[in-house]
């Protein structure tokens, strides 16, 4: 009974350890972090809410991995100061459509950067195929009638950009970097990247609601999935991850539903269908890459 048990246990642990599965809870916890983000835009700026989501996810993370920064090649530096870059600049911008845009339509177009990335991967004509239907899930979404707000989609674009610089970036600080060091010191690049204007519109920052709800998002849309990211982007391709990636306006558009009471159109449940089975399909298709181990990279 006993090895039975410790077995099954093993054969859980192994399962939920799958890159795939690492990816899709990412994303289903940064998608309701953004809503509870998002609930609180009417107390604080999008501009606010982010610094505060990156600097207390920085925080946790120094305090969870405490990097060693001596001994370390200036490349290395410059790929976690890169990436960090990216990495705020990516939630600034998303934050700043979320306040102009439904979520799931933000999201939608921010998902032009990484799909370019799939296209730009590919090998084979039956990616193609789940990269067109993700493709076709993207545009139907997107087709959403009402007014759209051309500043929260240029703010959307910018962000698909950083996000598919983040793609690259995570990958190569993964190699470079042990553990979740370079997460750490890229979340805190980040966050004092983004103080200056933080503080510029810190209306809202004094009130301890605020912070609660800071906290909560900083686990979920920072902490919990760039920490599964840089785990499973060491043995999953670049183009798998970004057809997976497909996920994120339906997962968008859902939490938006539950917390938010954003509806969704026929037309838009049509567009989620056309994103899963993209992202099953691709989950079946692909296979994950073999990396050498970051710590055996040379820096």
């Amino acid at each position: 009974m006993v090895t039975r048990f410790s077995t099954g246990s093993v054969s859980l642990r192994t399962r939920l350890a799958h890159p795939v599965v690492l990816v899709l809870i990412g994303i289903a916890s940064v998608q309701v972090g953004a809503t509870f983000a998002k609930s609180l835009f009417d107390e604080v700026t999008p501009t606010a809410m982010v610094w505060l989501r990156l600097s207390l996810s920085a925080l946790i993370l120094l305090a969870i991995t405490r990097p060693r920064i001596r001994g370390l090649a200036r490349r290395d530096w410059l790929v976690v100061v890169a990436f960090g870059a990216s990495l705020g600049l990516m939630n600034w911008a998303i934050y700043q459509a979320f306040a102009r845009l439904p979520i799931g339509i933000a999201v939608t177009i921010e998902f032009i950067g990484p799909l370019t990335i799939a296209l730009v991967t590919s090998r084979r004509a039956r990616d193609l195929v789940w990269v067109a239907l993700a493709a076709a899930g993207v545009v139907l979404l997107g087709l959403e009638p009402g007014r759209i707000s051309i500043p929260g989609v240029l703010f959307a674009l910018l962000a698909g950009v950083c996000w598919a610089a983040y793609i690259m970036l995570s990958k190569a600080t993964g190699a470079r970097w042990e553990g979740l060091d370079g997460l750490a010191l890229a979340s805190t690049v980040a966050a004092v990247a983004l103080t200056p204007a933080a503080m510029a519109y810190a209306d809202g920052l004094g009130s301890p609601h605020v912070w609660l709800v800071g906290l909560m998002v900083g686990l979920m849309s920072s902490v919990v999935p760039y920490s599964l990211d840089l785990v499973a982007l060491r043995s999953i391709k670049s183009g798998l991850y970004a057809i997976l990636m497909s996920l994120e306006p339906a997962a968008g558009a859902l939490a938006a539903i539950l917390i938010l009471h954003e509806g969704l159109s026929a037309l838009q449940w049509l567009a989620i269908a056309c994103v899963v089975v993209a992202s099953a399909g691709a989950t079946r298709t692909g296979k994950p890459e073999h990396h050498v181990p970051a710590e055996s990279t040379p820096a």
